[in-house]
């Protein structure tokens, strides 16, 4: 049996890497999907265990003296992370698993899994376009859309990392790019 894939897809906050993973998996349903650990407070239309588990922050310090996790970060007050049994018995069951994560998060998967990691950074078309989806969106504040903009330089310092850079300036064209990316590597 072939080793598996993981496929990590990253953006700063309001590119569509939410959007883009949902289109994806819909149209493949026979893709993983890896649910990430958070201690932030669920949105209105996710579920846990879904989109996300939600565990206190109590829980997610247990999981770091653990070593449970594969990487984890903290992001806009709240942390994220991924586990490390779930990449492992993906890869040794031969399978592939959609991974979006922060843009430091993805760059520590491939540091740790580089021959079985594909990394796809997704890019706005620009600045003006990506705080549009922001305000569009409606689930930040004005503060914390403040404090997801100003990030936006560090995170894309990170894209030089990435395999691939798509542009999702047309969701359909960009769900297009990262599924031939991920059919081509497969």
């Amino acid at each position: 049996m072939s080793r598996g894939r993981l496929v990590v897809i990253s953006a700063p906050s309001g590119v569509g890497k939410t959007t883009i993973c949902k289109q994806l998996l819909a149209a493949h349903p026979d893709w993983r999907f890896s649910v990430s650990v958070t201690t932030r407070p669920p949105r209105f239309d996710e579920t846990n265990g879904k989109d996300y588990t939600f565990i206190s922050s109590e829980q997610f310090d247990r999981y770091i003296t653990d070593g449970k996790f594969a990487e984890w970060e903290s992001v806009h007050g709240h942390r994220y992370g991924t586990l490390r049994t779930v990449l492992e018995n993906v890869l040794d069951k031969g399978e592939a698993l959609l991974l979006e994560v922060d843009v430091k998060g993805g760059v520590n998967i491939k540091r740790q899994f580089p021959d079985d990691t594909i990394a796809v950074f997704l890019d706005p078309p620009d600045l003006e376009t990506l705080v549009q989806r922001l305000k569009d969106r409606g689930t930040e504040s004005q503060a914390v859309m403040e404090k997801r903009l100003a990030r936006i330089p560090e995170e894309q310092a990170y894209k030089k990392d990435y395999d691939y850079v798509v542009v999702n300036d047309d969701l359909e064209r960009a769900v297009n790019a990262v599924e031939k990316i991920i059919m081509e590597v497969k």
